[in-house]
């Protein structure tokens, strides 16, 4: 009868501990996930406020480089469109010469924090553009504008129109080189367009 209780209690206090170590175990296992959770939730956050802490600095530099245009006397800054995008400045619209163009490259790669510019400017055919003309383009590029946001296979939101004397700049980044054909072919399907200069980048 001893022996009987005897083997009972051995096998409540054997019990007893095999409980008590998959509790600690579990709990163990609950931490370490916990640790794991946080850890990965923390990478999470670091890594978005990377992301906005690079959209802030390249809006930044936009910025910079737009007031560094405007305060330039022989840089008509108005005809310039400014993108940042990794620290690299690209400048694209119109100039009225190549020396103009030449001004702005080096006006923006002399703003604190640009690491290299990229020259989309295009030089005027036609120095000489009336009042009627320019309406005439700001019509022309609502319109690519408004063509463009209405299909299906253009990202629109990324690709910038600039016209001048009938002449169609189309900038910015798309998916595919057919995205970058569809865009082109749109534009030159306007009516008062002369010619697209495409210069769109595909994203590599």
């Amino acid at each position: 009868m001893n022996t009987h209780k005897l083997s009972k209690t051995v096998l409540a206090v054997a019990l007893g501990s095999v409980l008590v170590s998959g509790a600690a175990f579990a709990q163990n296992e609950t931490v370490d996930k916990a640790h794991s959770t946080a850890e990965s939730a923390g990478q999470k956050i670091d890594n978005t406020m990377d992301k906005v802490g690079n959209f802030m600095d390249d809006s930044a530099i936009t910025a910079k480089v737009k007031a560094a245009l405007v305060d330039d006397e022989t840089v008509k800054s108005a005809d310039i469109s400014v993108e940042t995008e990794k620290n690299v400045v690209t400048l694209s619209g119109f100039v009225a010469s190549q020396a103009e163009a030449e001004k702005a490259v080096a006006v923006a790669k002399g703003v604190e924090g640009v690491t290299s510019v990229s020259n989309k400017l295009h030089v005027k055919d036609d120095q000489s553009q009336s009042m009627g003309k320019y309406a005439g383009d700001t019509a022309t590029t609502g319109e690519i504008k408004a063509k463009l946001l209405a299909d299906d296979i253009v990202p629109s939101r990324h690709v910038k129109v600039t016209t001048t004397d009938g002449v169609v700049q189309l900038t910015g980044e798309v998916e595919s080189q057919a995205q970058s054909e569809r865009a082109e072919r749109i534009a030159k399907a306007v009516d008062g367009v002369k010619s697209v200069k495409n210069d769109l980048q595909v994203k590599k």
